[in-house]
């Protein structure tokens, strides 16, 4: 569909840097400034588990506990179709020693609620108080476990390709995910742990994108025999553009579908997501292609090294 396509990329590389500065700075001093809103996952509050003897709708058990003076509470699926878990805000009211006390309480109430408008048999499961020590530790977790994800996957890049791509690859995911982290930040969306599993997919989903374009840069760069690497990288970009677009708008169809009747338990992981993959497609074009620009790469870097004493009999 673009085989022929010969669009200059990297003719506003230099625009395409300011504005990705731009918005990293913006980000990072929301998130200095207003932090994340962080949802139940991460602050001090009420979990309740519950097992149903049939699919649970839950849609439906979030309608029961909003109408039945709930109004805060999340209900999110766990396990299997026919387990749920429900968040609920700490009860201020409540001695900080009292609320695992509220917190069995609690859930022996919304589990009798929950039954008298149900067929099928509902089963507790358990009924703790999360306190936000556990959440900030489960913060800190998520956090370390991202900075770890992004330290393999610049020794993986620089030992499949050469190290100015491995900065590349970890300038474009750091980038994605701080505007990402920036955009909860700005507009309060709540961020919770089906967010975080997002960011991790963002980057497996950028990553994906980012090798893929670096393979044809690496290829071109050995098979042309002449050109500037500014040109063989827009050359790269122009021959992969097809495989981007395809694969970024099939992805946001999924990503809408699922933001738009997943409920609401599903709707902060499909807006990272969604967020994710415009921001990786446009990384691994104007980010990752560009730092290895930056960094002056070179026919040289990408050559295949030649062994010593290497067989030379078909040497011309």
């Amino acid at each position: 569909m673009f085989e022929d396509t010969a669009i200059d990329f990297m003719g506003i590389r230099r625009m395409a840097a300011i504005i990705s500065a731009v918005f990293v700075v913006v980000s990072l001093l929301s998130l200095a400034i207003n932090s994340l809103e962080f949802g139940l996952d991460f602050t001090s509050g009420t979990s309740v588990r519950l097992s149903y003897s049939e699919t649970v709708d839950v849609s439906n058990v979030n309608q029961v506990l909003q109408g039945n003076g709930y109004e805060d509470s999340v209900v999110v699926s766990f396990g299997s179709d026919r387990d749920i878990r429900i968040l609920l805000p700490v009860n201020e009211d409540v001695a900080i020693e009292d609320q695992a006390t509220q917190a069995v309480e609690v859930g022996e109430s919304i589990s009798a609620l929950l039954q008298s408008e149900s067929s099928s048999e509902i089963t507790l499961l358990g009924s703790d108080y999360v306190s936000a020590k556990v959440g900030q530790e489960l913060a800190e977790q998520g956090g370390l476990g991202m900075l770890v994800a992004l330290g393999i996957i610049m020794v993986y890049i620089a030992v499949r390709f050469q190290f100015k791509f491995s900065v590349g690859a970890v300038t474009a995911l750091a980038h994605d995910l701080i505007i990402t982290l920036g955009i909860f930040s700005i507009f309060g969306i709540e961020f919770n742990l089906n967010t975080l599993a997002a960011l991790l997919a963002i980057i497996g989903y950028s990553l994906n994108d980012t090798i893929v374009v670096s393979d044809r840069i690496r290829e071109n760069f050995r098979r042309m025999r002449s050109g500037s690497p500014l040109e063989m990288v827009n050359k790269s970009l122009n021959q992969t553009l097809s495989r981007t677009l395809i694969t970024s708008l099939t992805t946001l169809l999924v990503l809408f579908s699922i933001l738009l009747i997943g409920g609401e338990s599903t709707q902060g992981f499909a807006i990272a997501l969604i967020i994710g993959v415009v921001i990786g497609t446009y990384s691994s074009i104007y980010i990752a292609s560009n730092v290895i620009l930056y960094m002056n790469v070179t026919r040289e870097d990408l050559m295949t090294p030649v062994k010593e004493g290497g067989d030379l009999s078909d040497t011309p």
